[in-house]
């Protein structure tokens, strides 16, 4: 859709934008763009004071409908100023309808809503995007598990410690091929629709790429070790000074309590200046929401796709 991709190259610059600015959303760390960069096709061009990013997503992808999308204009001085959001919003929009596309803008966070209305003043519907609310929890929760909330989980919890010998060690770039059996091994024990196989394809080829460069994109990982082996890893990147967004946590289901293991020792040995975890959106997958509520979140990043009335 635009001229420039994704790289470690352009980091510095992306992150200028990135972090000029509290977006709260999981979707905009350069952690989540760099990761997913190839299999959302993003792409990005600077407009006046603004970086534009499009991708695209495939929630709809069943449907076999894929659509670009543009996430909010990425502002670097902290402050927007409604005609330049007007003229760079249009000049995406010019870009989309000559390509063929229709377009909308996705991931937009509740609180930036405002400054679109300030821009373009009833000429936008706003259409609230339930499937993609992130969850945030209290890092504090996830390590102590207190409470009758977190009942079920520390009985998990309790149950790996009694039963199994483990070690949980930082994950680096010399441990990616380890990290890539353990993947390799994680989803040969699927058995899902044609569509999601392909989707996990295209996310191991993503892990293969993120597990040789955690140190170069600034990623915070982890794996637990049971006889040597890994078998549950977790991969995170800083969302803002204190919270932590978690990209990727899997676990070998064999072990009971190992997913509640990884979740937990995660949480245990981020910095200390981190408060809070986010754990991304349950792309509408029933199993995914109950997982994501039953730890309790504190807050939810409300999204929002905006269209033109």
């Amino acid at each position: 859709m635009f001229e420039n991709r994704i790289t470690i190259e352009n980091r510095p610059l992306l992150e200028e934008y990135l972090n000029g600015y509290d977006y709260k959303t999981s979707g905009l760390s350069f952690s989540a763009l760099y990761m997913w960069r190839n299999i959302n096709c993003f792409s990005w061009k600077l407009s006046g004071d603004y970086l534009l990013m499009a991708g695209i997503s495939h929630l709809e992808l069943e449907d076999g409908i894929i659509e670009p999308f543009l996430f909010p204009p990425l502002t670097k001085t902290g402050s927007y100023d409604p005609e330049g959001v007007h003229r760079a919003i249009l000049e995406a929009k010019e870009i989309f309808e000559q390509s063929g596309h229709p377009f909308s803008i996705r991931l937009l966070p509740f609180h930036m809503i405002d400054i679109l209305k300030e821009a373009f003043p009833g000429e936008m519907k706003y259409i609230d995007d339930r499937p993609n609310h992130d969850y945030v929890y209290r890092r504090q929760d996830l390590v102590e598990l207190k409470g009758r909330d977190y009942h079920g989980k520390k009985n998990h919890l309790n149950y790996f410690h009694k039963n199994f010998q483990y070690e949980y060690v930082p994950l680096t770039s010399d441990m990616a091929d380890d990290a890539m059996r353990f993947i390799d091994e994680f989803n040969r024990r699927k058995e899902v629709p044609e569509h999601e196989m392909q989707m996990l394809k295209m996310e191991e080829e993503a892990m293969d790429d993120v597990f040789r460069n955690l140190e170069k994109v600034g990623y915070t990982a982890g794996a637990i070790l049971i006889d040597g082996k890994i078998e549950a890893l977790s991969v995170g990147g800083k969302l803002n000074k204190n919270t932590i967004t978690v990209h990727v946590e899997k676990a070998n289901v064999n072990f009971r309590g190992l997913y509640q293991a990884i979740n937990n020792e995660f949480c245990i040995n981020v910095p200390a200046s981190i408060k809070y975890i986010n754990r991304e959106e349950d792309m509408d997958i029933p199993n995914l929401r109950k997982a994501k509520l039953s730890y309790k979140p504190v807050k939810m990043i409300e999204k929002y796709i905006a269209i033109f009335k």
